[in-house]
């Protein structure tokens, strides 16, 4: 009798631990960290090394929490192989949409080419991704805010007056539309004796100034194609106690501190906040398989003294 209470018992005990095991199997997790697959944001950005780009993901960050979705951030450390390594890592992580703001908008094709190939969706901001249809490019319109930019500045130095430009990361959209805009007022209104990179940054614009300073010394303007130049212009420019109008692209904390300061001419303002919330918003509309707009403007205007 104890026998066969036993068995009975062990009978029990054997289908309770079978019925445990298969509940337990059917919760297997999908995709990153328990996430279903694809129904995660991967958000490749050029450099957080930039008051700018930090707004953009901000702005990114704060539209994701608003809609409940995940984002991985990569800060490409404007790296482009850095960038491409930081896409791939994304696809591997079974992103449903891709958003990137490219180091190089020909060098990110490859990677976005991936992307789309492994079937996820894919959505520029600020700079488009040369030769790759992309699925939306969020930006502001650089060529004509550069070119309100310069045509201020032909009204601060006059017609025929020597300006130096500060240009950005080569290859990038933004650099080459704002160059484009530039130069469509300037080459025929200004006297343009130096063109040259600081990558859009504060500290080589610093540098990059003070050799134009020396080169060309009764240089009357510059434009840069950020405020982070700008600002290292301002410096150099002061340093050399000249007198020198300095208009910047973008519209940062600073930048506006120092027209407000009369130190910087002007800015021009993009909504990299707006952006940002802009793309994560495009991105849910892309995993909810709506339709969205293939190209996506985002107003600039000028901040003057």
């Amino acid at each position: 009798m104890k026998m066969q209470r036993k068995r009975i018992l062990a009978i029990i005990l054997a289908l309770v631990t079978a019925v445990s095991m298969s509940a337990c199997s059917t919760e297997e997790p999908t995709g990153e960290e328990g996430m279903e697959a694809g129904s995660s944001i991967g958000f490749s950005v050029s450099t957080l090394n930039n008051p700018f780009f930090v707004t953009l993901v901000d702005g990114a960050k704060a539209a994701a929490a608003e809609n409940n979705v995940e984002i991985i951030v990569l800060d490409a450390g404007d790296d482009a192989a850095k960038q491409a390594s930081d896409v791939e890592d994304l696809i591997s992580k079974n992103i449903g949409v891709l958003i990137i703001n490219p180091v190089d908008s020909d060098a990110a094709a490859p990677a976005v080419n991936d992307a789309i190939a492994a079937g996820i969706k894919v959505v520029a901001v600020d700079r488009i991704v040369n030769g790759v249809d992309v699925d939306s490019s969020i930006a502001s319109d650089n060529m004509a805010g550069a070119k309100m930019a310069t045509e201020y500045l032909v009204e601060l130095v006059g017609k025929g007056s020597k300006v130096a430009e500060l240009q950005g990361v080569p290859g990038a959209s933004a650099t080459i539309d704002r160059g484009a805009g530039f130069h469509e007022i300037a080459d025929v209104d200004l006297d343009v004796v130096a063109s040259q990179t600081a990558n859009f940054n504060r500290a080589e614009g610093l540098n990059v100034m003070e050799n134009i300073l020396q080169a060309s010394g009764d240089i009357k303007g510059v434009f840069a194609h950020n405020d982070e130049m700008a600002l290292g212009a301002v410096e150099a420019a002061s340093a050399s106690n000249k007198d020198i109008k300095i208009i910047g692209f973008d519209a940062t904390d600073d930048a506006i501190a120092a027209v407000k300061e009369g130190k910087l001419a002007a800015t021009v303002a993009q909504q990299p906040d707006k952006m940002g919330m802009t793309a994560v918003e495009t991105a849910v509309k892309l995993m909810a398989g709506e339709m969205v707009e293939k190209s996506i403007p985002v107003e600039v205007k000028l901040i003057k003294e």
